[in-house]
């Protein structure tokens, strides 16, 4: 980290569109925990930490649990460090459940679609 340059929690809320609040729980869970601390104890993130918590951010709209997240942020570390053929894998079943997640969504939509314009025709 020592070459890396770093941030406050403000400017990761602020790039990630999370709350301060949200960051702090993410780090007491130890799902992104940031990569150091000031001498005061302020949190310090680095870009990868950055990174991490955006995929965390697709991950929550789609219902995913913070342990499928955990296990993702891991695949993605595992990857980074040895290109796994067993990480390769994971992130291929994933793609797929993410797929089938879309569509649903996809469904959801048109029924909302269906309902608006039902309404608008009483």
């Amino acid at each position: 980290m020592e070459s890396e340059r770093t941030m406050h929690i403000g400017e990761v809320a602020d790039r990630t569109g999370l709350s301060h609040r949200t960051l702090r729980h993410y780090d007491e869970v130890g799902l992104v925990v940031p990569s150091g601390r000031t001498g005061g104890g302020f949190r310090l993130y680095t870009e990868t930490d950055l990174q991490r918590l955006l995929l965390v951010r697709r991950m929550k709209p789609l219902g995913y649990t913070l342990e499928q997240m955990r296990e993702l942020l891991d695949t993605v570390r595992d990857l980074q460090e040895d290109d796994d053929p067993e990480a390769r894998a994971r992130v291929a079943a994933l793609e797929a459940d993410v797929a089938a997640r879309r569509l649903q969504l996809v469904r959801q939509v048109e029924m909302a679609d269906e309902f608006a314009a039902l309404l608008r025709g009483l």
